[in-house]
């Protein structure tokens, strides 16, 4: 009953309630990107929901646009700012998925959503990862974070779609909070963002 029907309902219930009281800080951060950044403020990208069919990410942006001479874009490390940076180990850079949420394209707690293009490279086993919603948080993210390698993010990944339940969701809620205070394991160590998974046998 909690995964078919009471999940959903908690999490819009709950994220309406987030968007309304965080508002200002909403207004703060997209003021204070509007200012170093520029435009747009959000970043939105497309990404894998519910048994991989595709929705609009929203986030607020952490990068610029600069680009090289021959008008690539620069690494990832040399785009984000001293501004992004903070968002981003604060996880406030996140909020606007609340938006995400209350639209039922995700979860409080499920699987993160990564890139359409991993799709076709994922296991039969790692495939299982999107029987549920993705989520603003999840079980491998208050277990690691982004110092796990792809394979152990995908084995906690299922485990969760198996485990699925509210105490086990409340647990997930609550060390987040944590992990949000540490501001540890935000990216791989000596990294800016995570490499790209390229199956299993690249």
């Amino acid at each position: 009953m909690y995964r078919a029907i009471f999940k959903s309902l908690l999490d819009r219930c709950c994220a309406a309630l987030a968007l309304l009281l965080l508002a200002p800080l909403l207004g703060v951060i997209a003021l204070t990107i509007r200012i170093s950044l520029g435009r747009p403020i959000l970043f939105r990208q497309e990404r894998p929901g519910l048994h991989g069919e595709p929705f609009c990410l929203v986030k607020f942006r952490t990068m610029t646009q600069k680009k090289d001479q021959e008008g690539k874009l620069l690494s990832d490390d040399d785009r984000l700012t001293f501004v992004g940076r903070f968002f981003r180990s604060s996880s406030l850079d996140e909020l606007p998925e609340l938006w995400n949420i209350l639209l039922g394209h995700m979860s409080f707690v499920g699987p993160r959503p990564l890139l359409m293009q991993y799709l076709p490279l994922y296991s039969k086993e790692q495939a299982r990862r999107h029987e549920v919603k993705p989520g603003l948080t999840g079980w491998a993210q208050v277990n690691g974070r982004s110092n796990l390698s792809w394979e152990e993010k995908f084995r906690m990944d299922v485990w969760y779609v198996n485990h699925v339940g509210f105490s086990l969701d409340s647990r997930i809620v609550l060390k987040t909070f944590w992990e949000v205070l540490r501001r540890e394991d935000i990216s791989p160590d000596g990294e800016t963002t995570m490499e790209y998974f390229r199956g299993e046998n690249p």
